[in-house]
């Protein structure tokens, strides 16, 4: 019996190593680049300020939150990652109302830029190599820049939810595994 029970699955598993999800490393690139563009090239006092750097941050922190919750709730996990999804998508209008309104060229599909861009967006995730670019481009590339890392990350996102619906309804959520522990531990 002592050794069943050694073997048993935990109730509360091991996650929230968040730092490893590529969605939240590509999230952590791209409220750098957020917090960057807004502090050199937005007026100060102006909302969007606030409102950018904040879409940013709420989309890094709702993974890290999701990540956290894992363990007890599949189905907040799985609703922190649609806000940090759904925040991302706030931001990147921003940008996009960025360049429209000032005139500025948005990166058309298979455009060189864009396709250079996607490419290094595909091979680095780390904010330290994107800090590096930023701050020797204009605020228009930036913009076009963070736009496709948005992008990127917006698919990512979604096959994340994809991965954890599948996974919830393949095993459940906590009080599925707590019935499933107890049952096991009567017979």
């Amino acid at each position: 019996m002592k050794n069943n029970q050694q073997n048993q699955e935990p109730l509360l598993p091991r996650t929230g190593n968040y730092r490893k999800l590529y969605t939240y490393q590509k999230a952590e690139a791209i409220y750098d680049i957020t917090y960057y563009f807004c502090k050199n090239y937005l007026q100060r006092g102006d909302r969007t300020v606030d409102q950018m750097v904040q879409a940013a941050r709420s989309g890094k922190q709702n993974i890290v939150e999701g990540s956290a919750a894992s363990a007890t709730s599949k189905e907040t996990e799985i609703k922190l990652v649609n806000v940090a999804k759904a925040s991302m998508h706030e931001l990147l209008i921003d940008y996009e109302d960025y360049l429209r309104t000032r005139n500025h060229r948005q990166w058309e599909d298979r455009s060189v830029e864009l396709m250079k861009m996607r490419e290094l967006g595909r091979k680095h995730n780390d904010s330290a190599f994107y800090m590096q670019l930023v701050k020797t481009r204009p605020p228009e590339t930036i913009a076009n820049m963070a736009i496709c890392l948005i992008k990127q990350n917006d698919y990512m996102l979604f096959k994340q939810l994809q991965s954890l619906s599948e996974d919830f309804l393949k095993n459940g959520g906590m009080r599925e595994r707590m019935t499933r522990m107890r049952l096991d531990r009567r017979k």
